[in-house]
């Protein structure tokens, strides 16, 4: 069973969008409420956004197929919770972003579906991320791991009022060098129209933390998006007209990274 695609490059950037998936297998989606089966908490369009950007650059793609609701990709293996303290969805979530129940009374997955999922989905995806950068590490010498999410411009539950429009996250710092994390800075204080975050709300999930590894060659940064610039957050409908600025701030960062 195929439940990602990868799409090789041919420079030391590989593109990561863990939550770029929407599709829920019937067996589960059968035991979900209505609202939950549309995966409303989707990175929606992030592949759009990104896509054209690799091509041109040459860079690896790397996306899943199924929702985050099947299983979290961006979270441990273990379940163990990435911001301590504060509210959040896990690893194989029963709740969503608005902290509504995901599955009716009596139907959440039991710790032995959790097992299967992380086997079927969790597994193959991180082998081939893995795979993928030891590739081109062996070629390059050093590689670029660019986790691409999105998200509601307001989340109550995960954050308090409007959420920046673009949020770099470097695990504060520890996943990519300190001279990369500057000049991408830099990048976004460069410009007026987006606001920015810096390992605020958003410091890096799972991905971003455990394989950036700057003393091995491999640098990880996640950049997380506020949904409301490039579509409609209610009908998740893409804007092209509005997407086009987000889509050529985003390709700056990326030349950032391979300069």
């Amino acid at each position: 069973m195929t439940t990602f695609t990868v799409q090789p490059g041919r420079v030391p950037l590989l593109i990561s969008l863990p939550h770029d998936g929407f599709f829920i297998p019937a067996d589960i989606a059968e035991r979900m409420h209505p609202a939950a089966r549309r995966s409303p908490d989707t990175d929606w369009h992030v592949a759009r956004l990104y896509e054209p950007l690799a091509q041109a650059l040459g860079a690896s793609v790397l996306k899943p197929q199924a929702s985050r609701y099947v299983v979290d990709l961006n979270r441990p293996a273990d379940g163990h919770a990435l911001y301590p303290g504060q509210r959040e969805t896990g690893l194989v979530s029963t709740i969503g972003f608005d902290g509504e129940a995901l599955y009716r009374d009596g139907l959440e997955p039991d710790q032995d579906e959790v097992r299967r999922r992380i086997d079927e989905y969790w597994r193959p995806y991180h082998q081939a991320l893995a795979q993928e950068l030891d590739r081109l590490c062996n070629e390059h010498g050093r590689a670029v791991l660019w986790e691409g999410h999105s998200i509601r411009s307001r989340v109550p539950m995960l954050f308090e009022g409007r959420l920046p429009d673009f949020n770099l996250g470097t695990a504060s710092g520890a996943s990519c060098t300190p001279a990369l994390q500057e000049r991408l800075q830099s990048c976004l204080a460069s410009q007026s129209r987006f606001s920015f975050a810096v390992n605020g709300r958003f410091k890096g999930g799972y991905i971003t933390r455990h394989y950036g590894a700057p003393e091995t060659g491999v640098q990880a940064v996640q950049l997380e998006l506020a949904q409301l610039n490039y579509m409609d957050e209610d009908s998740f409908a893409y804007d092209e007209a509005r997407a086009s600025s987000v889509q050529e701030l985003i390709g700056l960062l990326l030349q950032t990274c391979l300069a």
